[in-house]
């Protein structure tokens, strides 16, 4: 894979800029308060969240946070849904910069931020 494209990491809730490139959502649900087409999301890939049973245990509690890293990307590697939404991020950082697009408030701990460093260690 080129390693000329970015690969980048926001809030929905922040604004588009066109250096974005292709934005995917990488939340299961979609987030609140934001309409689908000011959120400027080219790709929503639900099922690259975390499953809902881990999600709940999770329930963003940083204490949880190194056990539900480690959870998580069993899930990537293990669940073949999962392998080919990561297979599809991989194939649009191909084509360009690309931007995962998540809802949590908590910007060091969610699940946004396992899979861009995952999809670092890909690339």
């Amino acid at each position: 894979m080129s390693s000329e494209h970015k690969l980048q990491l926001k809030r929905v809730y922040e604004p588009w800029y066109k250096s974005d490139g292709k934005r995917i959502l990488v939340d299961r649900l979609w987030p609140r308060g934001v309409s689908k087409g000011n959120a400027k999301v080219d790709i929503w890939l639900k099922q690259i969240a975390p499953s809902q049973d881990l999600r709940a245990w999770f329930s963003h509690d940083p204490e949880r946070f190194d056990a539900f890293r480690s959870a998580y990307q069993t899930e990537l590697s293990g669940h073949e849904e999962k392998r080919t939404a990561v297979e599809t991020v991989l194939g649009e950082l191909c084509e360009g910069d690309v931007t995962l697009l998540y809802g949590a408030k908590d910007s060091v701990h969610n699940h946004a931020v396992v899979l861009y460093n995952y999809l670092q260690t890909m690339r």
